[in-house]
């Protein structure tokens, strides 16, 4: 079975969902890949907004916006993800188009400092709540490193305990069913929440 490349499959389902003039979110910035693409999605009519606790990666990101002339849609955070609803304006609450998660560790840094399941699980649900009526969530999840196994298993588990009335959950595997294989998890906002919130 041929493996496919999970992040060139988020991008490809973003693509049909984020446009120029929208707002997306990357919640874990790492070396800016997503970021750029999530820029060069809504251009600079739009804005991205990255989210990433270690100062390297919000530096390596800075630096490749400065090559991309996409500066000014964007809005770096050096914090955790945990505060999207705090630092993302309140007008912009139910209107997002994309967030995308990479789980793990930041490539190219130190292995030890990863994404937690609490705080993945937390920023999740706000997530969940900011996103845009026909939106996307993309996560991809690695269950092959130390606490991976137990962060994919709680993001599925999560993802299960959406009401599918509201949410569309689907999981895309790289290769075939392997338990340490990455996974990218989809989820699409079918209808708004904020009814059945009380």
């Amino acid at each position: 079975m041929k493996r496919i490349s999970l992040v060139n499959t988020a991008h490809d389902l973003i693509r049909d969902i984020l446009h120029p003039g929208d707002t997306a979110i990357d919640a874990t910035v790492g070396n800016g890949h997503d970021t750029v693409f999530l820029a060069g999605q809504v251009g600079l009519s739009g804005h991205v907004y990255g989210f990433d606790i270690q100062q390297a990666a919000i530096d390596s990101t800075h630096k490749k916006f400065r090559q991309t002339g996409l500066l000014d849609c964007l809005t770096l955070i050096h914090g955790s993800h945990t505060d999207m609803d705090e630092k993302i304006p309140a007008h912009l609450h139910g209107k997002i188009r994309a967030i995308m998660f990479n789980l793990g560790y930041l490539p190219g840094g130190d292995k030890s400092i990863i994404t937690l399941t609490d705080s993945t699980l937390i920023a999740l649900t706000i997530a969940s709540r900011i996103l845009a009526v026909n939106g996307i969530i993309t996560v991809l999840a690695y269950p092959g490193h130390q606490g991976g196994d137990l962060e994919t298993d709680q993001v599925k588990n999560w993802c299960e305990q959406l009401d599918n009335e509201h949410f569309e959950v689907n999981i895309i595997y790289s290769t075939e069913l392997k338990d340490t294989a990455p996974k990218l998890f989809v989820i699409h906002k079918l209808t708004s929440i904020y009814h059945t919130l009380r």
